[in-house]
C-alpha cells in the first residue's frame, strides 16, 4: 500500500516542540491583554465573495492562492487565507460597531494559501493578529506596534527591525498611479503575465510582484511616500512622531506596500535576516476602506498578522528558549500487583493537587521501571512494595545526588507541593 504522509506544505508540531508555541500563545494572549484586546474566534471558512471584495481580487492571494471550493449548497467557499476579512465580517455581523471606540480584537488562527513551500512558507500556517476599529489617528498605529515591540521584548526576541511605509489613500493613488503607469509603460512588455494583467486594474499592486525580471522595473518606481497627499503626509509624519515619544526604533521604507488590496496609510513590517526568503516575521497597516468596501459605514481599521511559524523559527536561530517539555515531579514504581494498584491510586491523588506525576502503564520490572523514570527527567522516584503499602510509608529519592528520606505516603502530596 502506499505509505500516506502529511499534504505537501502542512507540518505536524511535535510534542518536542508544543511547549514553546504554548508558553508564546500565552505571552501574546497576555500582552494584548495588557493592551485591552479582546480574543475573537473566527471561522476557518467564509464566503468566496469576502475575500475577493476584502483581500481583493487584483491580490495573489485572491488570483493564485486561496483554497476555494463548492458546497453541497451550490455555494463558493473558501478556507481563510488571512483573518482580518474574517474579522471584519464578524464586527459588522455581530454589532461591534456599537460598542465604545476603538474596538480592539486579537486572534491566534491557522490560515490556507496554495503557494510554493518554501523554508517558513506553507500552505497551513498559524497567524496571532490584531485588529483596531474605529480610530484614524496616527497614535492608535504608534500604540498597535508597540504591542508587538513588547511581545517581541518579552519572548526574548532580538535582532529584529521595524520598518515603516506610507502607501497614502485613494486621492493620493489617483495621482501616483499615472506616474507609476508612465514609469512601467515601456518596460511592460517584458514583465511577467500577471504585472500585465494589474497595469490597468491595480498598478501599485506591481510594485509587490516577486518576479526576478521585473524587480529592475518595480526596485526604480517613483516611491509613493513622495507623493503623498497633506492629510496622509500629517498622519505619516505624527506615526513617525509617536515611535520617536515610545523610543521604538524605525527604518523608513519606501519600498513596503504590502500583498493586500486593501491597506491605505501606515504599513509596516517586523523583519529579520533569519527566517523565509523574505525575512519578513510580521506586517500589517491601516485600512481605512475595508469596511466599506463590504457594505459597512466608513470605519477606520488598522492590524496586523505574525506568522508563528516564522516566529518559532526566528526564536530558535537566535537561540531563545522559550519553554521546554515539562518533566515529572515524581515517579512512583511499583513491585507487584498489590504494589502496582497502590502506585496508580497515589499518582491519581497527586495528579489531583496539581503535581506532575508518573507511574507504570506498562507492566515492567523494577528495573526497567527506574531506566524509564530516569529517561522522563522525574525529580524524585519512589517505590512501593508490600512492606511500604503496610508500613505507610517508603523513601523518596531525588534523583539529582541520590539522597534519599523517608516520607508518609498520606503526606507525600504536602511534601510535594511544599518544595
Amino acid at each position: 500500500m502506499t505509505k500516506i504522509n502529511a499534504p505537501k506544505g502542512t507540518r505536524d508540531i511535535l510534542p518536542t516542540e508544543i511547549a514553546a508555541w504554548q508558553q508564546a500563545e500565552r505571552q501574546f494572549a497576555a500582552v494584548c491583554a495588557r493592551y485591552g484586546y479582546q480574543e475573537i474566534r473566527i471561522p476557518t471558512f467564509e464566503s468566496t465573495d469576502l475575500f475577493q471584495r476584502g483581500v481583493g481580487d487584483t491580490t495573489d492571494v485572491v488570483q493564485k492562492e486561496m483554497y476555494t471550493f463548492l458546497d453541497k449548497g451550490g455555494r463558493s467557499i473558501s478556507l481563510r487565507p488571512e483573518g482580518t476579512a474574517g474579522v471584519v465580517r464578524s464586527y459588522l455581523e455581530n454589532g461591534m460597531a456599537s460598542w465604545s471606540s476603538p474596538v480592539r480584537l486579537w486572534y491566534n488562527i491557522t490560515a490556507f494559501r496554495y503557494e510554493n513551500v518554501q523554508k517558513g512558507r506553507y500552505r497551513e500556517f498559524h497567524q496571532f493578529g490584531c485588529e483596531v476599529f474605529g480610530a484614524d489617528g496616527p497614535v492608535v498605529d504608534a500604540e498597535l506596534i508597540s504591542l508587538l515591540a513588547l511581545f517581541f521584548k518579552e519572548i526574548g526576541l532580538g535582532q529584529t527591525s521595524l520598518r515603516i511605509n506610507s502607501i497614502g489613500c485613494p486621492v493620493c493613488r489617483t495621482a501616483y498611479n499615472q506616474l507609476l503607469k508612465a514609469h512601467i509603460q515601456p518596460h511592460l512588455a517584458d514583465m511577467c503575465p500577471t504585472c500585465n494583467d494589474r497595469f490597468e486594474k491595480n498598478p501599485l499592486r506591481i510594485i509587490d510582484c516577486k518576479e526576478h525580471k521585473c524587480q529592475p522595473v518595480t526596485k526604480t518606481a517613483p516611491a509613493l511616500l513622495d507623493h503623498l497627499c497633506p492629510d496622509c503626509q500629517t498622519h505619516f509624519d505624527g506615526l513617525c512622531t509617536n515611535l520617536d515619544e515610545l523610543g521604538i526604533a524605525y527604518t523608513v521604507d519606501r519600498g513596503i506596500v504590502r500583498g493586500l488590496d486593501y491597506y491605505t496609510r501606515t504599513v509596516f513590517e517586523f523583519i529579520s535576516d533569519h527566517v523565509g526568503t523574505q525575512g519578513t516575521i510580521c506586517g500589517g497597516g491601516r485600512y481605512d476602506g475595508l469596511i466599506e468596501s463590504i457594505d459597512g459605514p466608513h470605519t477606520p481599521g488598522i492590524g496586523f498578522a505574525l506568522g508563528v511559524e516564522r516566529l518559532m523559527m526566528e526564536l530558535n536561530s537566535q537561540g531563545v528558549s522559550v519553554a521546554t517539555l515539562p518533566v515529572p515531579l515524581i515517579y512512583i514504581a511499583g513491585l507487584g500487583a498489590a504494589a502496582a494498584t497502590k502506585a496508580r491510586q497515589i499518582t491519581f491523588l497527586l495528579r489531583q493537587q496539581g503535581i506532575y506525576a508518573e507511574t507504570d502503564l506498562m507492566n515492567r520490572s523494577l528495573k526497567a521501571q527506574m531506566k524509564f523514570a530516569g529517561k522522563t527527567g522525574a525529580t524524585y522516584t519512589l517505590v512501593l512494595g508490600d512492606d511500604e503499602i503496610a508500613n505507610g510509608e517508603a523513601k523518596l529519592k531525588h534523583m539529582a545526588d541520590s539522597t534519599e528520606r523517608v516520607v508518609r505516603l498520606d503526606q507525600l502530596a504536602a511534601f510535594l507541593t511544599a518544595r
